[in-house]
């Protein structure tokens, strides 16, 4: 089976390209080659590729950014996935494409379940919503996987931040009353595997559409924050202390959802795969990079 993602230098491509699986070969393609800014090349750039399975993981991420950069964001997200699942329609291959928690409002009580209605509340956000309909357009054959936090050894992201931070300061203050679903690439990249594995080998596979794939449990952003730094001391790596703050002590230029936290149980019944508690992965990721055992060293 071969496994094409886009993105080649984002956290879940490094991660699927480190993790690999017997019979699978990972290709990962990004800039120049296959630029989602400029759609008009996506479609000849896969199909030279012959995937049999596309993973749509390119994405515009820089969620205070796209308040400035709205049809940048639209372009990637939305019109570029959908000329990734375009092409792989024309190929006859699912896509597997990566969406987000922020396509929620988070103002739900519990957590999201698949059916709950969208109402992103900045342009990240309905950029992406945007990007899971045009998905769904363009190829029927799609999976639709909503994930939330993500972090890894590779790129940037929040357990790198706060390592980093605590190299420098005594304390660090972290938001305390935005709630969610940390989730290691690392995890997406075992669940891709093995629901790419199952579409492979099932041809008629008949459940395609959107589903949640977040880590399991649930925090707040400074109690994340305790746990990398506490799993840091623990493994020689620097410490500091968290201190709580508001949403409206930490003002951004794009509004979060104090509530994004999913349930994945629906993906957990149709795949049988679970993620592992979100603090054992947590661990795992923080022990790599204080012990700088990282495989694939991507420090941008």
């Amino acid at each position: 089976m071969r496994l094409l993602v886009t993105g080649r230098d984002g956290q879940v491509a490094a991660s699927l390209l480190e993790a690999g699986r017997a019979g699978t070969e990972v290709v990962a393609l990004g800039r120049p080659e296959l630029d989602l800014a400029r759609p008009d090349t996506v479609i000849d750039v896969i199909a030279a590729a012959k995937p049999d399975i596309v993973v749509s993981a390119a994405a515009y991420t820089a969620v205070d950014q796209a308040e400035d950069e709205p049809d940048l964001a639209f372009a990637v997200n939305a019109v570029g996935a959908g000329k990734v699942a375009e092409a792989a329609a024309r190929l006859g291959v699912p896509v597997i494409h990566l969406s987000t928690d922020y396509v929620f409002d988070g103002t739900r009580a519990g957590a999201y379940v698949e059916t709950d209605p969208t109402a992103p509340l900045g342009v990240y956000g309905a950029s992406k919503l945007a990007g899971e309909q045009a998905v769904a357009v363009a190829n029927p054959r799609h999976l639709i996987l909503r994930t939330a936090w993500v972090y890894s050894p590779f790129g940037k992201n929040f357990v790198k931040t706060m390592l980093r931070l605590a190299a420098d300061r005594d304390e660090i203050s972290v938001v305390a009353d935005q709630w969610g679903n940390p989730t290691s690439a690392l995890d997406i990249a075992d669940a891709i595997l093995h629901t790419a594995a199952m579409l492979h080998a099932d041809k008629d596979f008949a459940a395609f559409g959107t589903y949640h794939l977040a880590g399991t449990g649930e925090t707040n952003w400074s109690g994340f924050a305790r746990h990398i730094l506490d799993t840091s001391l623990k493994s020689g790596g620097p410490w500091a202390r968290v201190r709580d703050i508001t949403t409206m002590d930490y003002p951004t230029k794009a509004r979060r959802p104090a509530n994004s936290r999913l349930s994945s149980a629906n993906f957990a019944d149709v795949f049988a795969w679970t993620a592992p508690d979100w603090r054992k992965s947590a661990e795992e990721v923080v022990r790599r990079l204080v012990m700088g055992e990282t495989k694939r060293a991507l420090t941008a």
